[in-house]
Order: C-alpha cells, then sequence, then structure tokens
C-alpha cells in the first residue's frame, strides 16, 4: 500500500528524519521538502 503524509518538524535534518522512519521499520520511497518557515529570519540575525 502507498500512502502520502505530511510531516512538519522542528529541528530536524532530511536526513535525521528519513533515518528515524528506516529505524522504525518504515520504508521511505522520497522526502521532498516543500516550505522551509523561519529562513529570511534566520539569515537576518547570522547578518
Amino acid at each position: 500500500m502507498n500512502v502520502n503524509y505530511v510531516l512538519k518538524v522542528e529541528d530536524a535534518k532530511l536526513s535525521d528524519v528519513q533515518k528515524a522512519l528506516q529505524q522504525a521499520g518504515i520504508k521511505v520511497r522520497s522526502i521532498q521538502e516543500v516550505y522551509k518557515e523561519g529562513q529570511k529570519e534566520e539569515a537576518v540575525k547570522e547578518g
């Protein structure tokens, strides 16, 4: 069965999410980043 989910995370890298799912026995076909919230705010703080 193929199922699509939307997942929102805080303070996690894409690779960390994929590893966690695989360790839980979940076969991951693909992960796509569709929106990164707060990226502009972080750039202002760094500059």
